[in-house]
């Protein structure tokens, strides 16, 4: 779900920008109080028609970094032109704000206490500088149920095993065998709670990131945003839910999100010990814009700028900037304006931002909605979709995600900490959720484009879904249709779930100019579990032929919808 924003505590610096990129009003002279009435909304505003080129005046043989830091001060000052001009439409449409400040290419508006948030946005609709006005939403991770790992890690990774042994797995064995010595480094950005730099199976992958959480009250770290990118914990207490600050979150244990998506992607393998992740070569910068409670949707859409190189006001350059994007946080509602603005621009610098579906079983939201972005829907074992995966036309491919129950498969094993509440020791855990798909989806194209440096984001998403395999069907189950609302564990089809399963063996042949799984047993449609394992309707959205002539399907839906649609309420997912 998306809460809405609260107050948070922070100094107003008059005409300044500040290592947050906040901004005060001129009106403004007192700093925020945690807990005070604040309703926060981020205006993207008309092209200007004096914006600033960063091409212009290029010096020869500029280097990569001298142009990056030129355009990172082309966009600061364009941003503070920006800021001058809403600061002129929020007075011309009689609109008072507590403060301003950065969101992608969007700006974030605080408004007073004493505005109502209806009527002011109203007013700065209908002005004639102003594109769209969108709620600054509070975000949550795409996470499903926690599930109890088993002792041995490689043979209960079942995700990354041949498709000939479990139907819906990636099929990475054979893909590393074409790799292995023939790519390059390449740099992937995690834009989530931040990463644990002391787990030992991420020595080596893990490059300095940044932290963009700008609401100290909810930031757990004591402080805004900083160069730490490191996740310090974002549990929550029952006691704190009873507080006018946390009202609405979720009491939940720390979820050390972040660091087990960049074990999905990055985790050593062949090192004798835990997990191996999809490319072991990977270099992972972790961006930190969730901590208790989730996302602010500003911090988000900073974070997702950065991730890509491009400039964010009051923001260091970032020195590693990332070809591939992981994002596993999302809300509820069709993507809007500011998010698809930021997507456009980080596409445009040559980044693939992937995205999980969600995981309210059910059609897709923001960002996987969004144009230009690669989604991922999950799959159990046996390739039917995930009980939870939403799903839709916008789902580029699917990948594993687990069942998030007992017996099927063992959930997706990866790296995490045994902590709560802060962090106690590294350890590794298996988790199920399309927020854990689409890493898997990240780290192949990560793979691809350590061979093929120099493809596209075009190219890159047109290997993947090009060399999928065909959806599993299972007769026992009914096909998932993209028209129904809510509907559980069913046979995928490419108008549901995309192109196919994720294969990381046909896609790296693709990459390398060569043809065939080798060792795979996958080329072609897979049809059914060649696990052993009866297929099941777990969760009630799959269902045997003869409960269609009893009627009771819809019955079943009907459940399902009213379960998801409570999960999605409460912030699960």
């Amino acid at each position: 779900m998306a809460f809405a924003s609260r107050a948070i505590p922070f100094s107003l610096m008059m005409g300044a920008l500040t290592a947050g990129a906040w901004h005060a009003p001129a009106t403004a002279a007192t700093p925020f109080t945690s807990g005070a009435s604040l309703s926060s909304w981020l205006v993207v505003l008309k092209p200007s028609a004096d914006a600033e080129t960063p091409t212009a005046d290029v010096p020869q043989r500029e280097t990569e970094t001298a142009q990056r830091e030129r355009a990172h001060a082309v966009w600061q000052r364009q941003h503070a032109r920006q800021v001058e001009r809403l600061q002129q439409v929020l007075t011309q449409a009689g609109v008072v704000a507590k403060a301003t400040g950065s969101a992608g290419t969007a700006l974030r508006v605080d408004l007073n206490a004493s505005e109502l948030p209806d009527q002011a946005t109203r007013r700065l609709r209908l002005h004639p500088d102003v594109l769209d006005v969108v709620p600054n939403e509070r975000l949550r991770r795409r996470q499903a149920a926690a599930v109890t790992p088993n002792d041995t890690l490689w043979s209960q990774q079942w995700h990354l095993q041949p498709a000939s042994t479990y139907a819906g797995a990636a099929n990475l064995p054979a893909a590393w065998a074409k790799w292995t010595g023939q790519s390059k480094a390449v740099t992937v950005a995690v834009i989530d709670t931040g990463v644990r730099y002391d787990h030992p199976d991420l020595a080596g992958h893990l490059l300095p990131g940044y932290d963009f959480v700008s609401e100290v009250d909810y930031a757990n770290d004591g402080n805004g945003r900083d160069a730490d990118a490191s996740d310090p914990g974002d549990w929550v207490t029952t006691a704190e839910t009873r507080t006018t600050l946390f009202a609405g979150c979720d009491a939940e244990n720390s979820s050390w999100h972040g660091t087990l998506i960049a074990g999905n992607i990055a985790a050593q393998a062949q090192n004798g010990v835990g997990v191996a992740g999809v490319n072991w070569g990977a270099q992972v910068v972790p961006v930190r814009v969730a901590s208790k409670c989730g996302a602010l949707l500003s911090d988000l859409l900073d974070g997702l700028r950065w991730a890509a190189g491009l400039p964010v006001a009051g923001v260091p350059v970032n020195a590693n900037p990332a070809r591939i994007i992981n994002l596993s946080y999302g809300g509820s509602g069709a993507c809007n304006s500011a998010y698809q603005e930021a997507i456009n621009d980080v596409r445009a610098a040559g980044a693939l931002v992937v995205v999980a579906a969600g995981n309210d079983g059910s059609t897709l939201s923001r960002p996987a909605d969004c144009a230009g972005v690669l989604t991922v829907a999950g799959v159990r074992a046996d390739g039917a979709k995930s009980s939870f995966s939403s799903y839709g036309g916008n789902v580029g491919l699917a990948a594993p995600g687990g069942t998030g129950l007992g017996g099927l498969d063992a959930g997706i094993l990866s790296t995490t900490n045994t902590g709560t509440h802060g962090p106690v020791a590294a350890s590794y855990d298996a988790v199920a959720g399309t927020s854990f798909s689409a890493p898997l989806v990240a780290g192949v194209a990560s793979l691809l484009l350590g061979i093929q440096p120099a493809w596209t984001v075009a190219q890159l998403e047109d290997t993947l879904k090009r060399t999928a395999r065909a959806h599993t069907q299972t007769p026992s189950l009914v096909s998932c249709a993209p028209t129904i609302f809510s509907q559980g564990v069913c046979n995928c089809t490419t108008a549901a779930c995309g192109a196919g399963l994720l294969d990381a063996s046909n896609a790296v042949a693709a990459a390398l100019g060569t043809s065939g799984t080798t060792g795979s047993g996958s080329t072609g449609a897979s049809t059914g579990s060649t696990t052993g394992t009866t297929s099941q309707s777990s969760g009630g959205g799959g269902s045997v032929g003869w409960l269609w002539g009893l009627g009771l399907w819809a019955w079943v839906l009907g459940v399902v919808r009213a379960k998801r649609q409570l999960a999605r309420e409460c912030g699960a997912g």
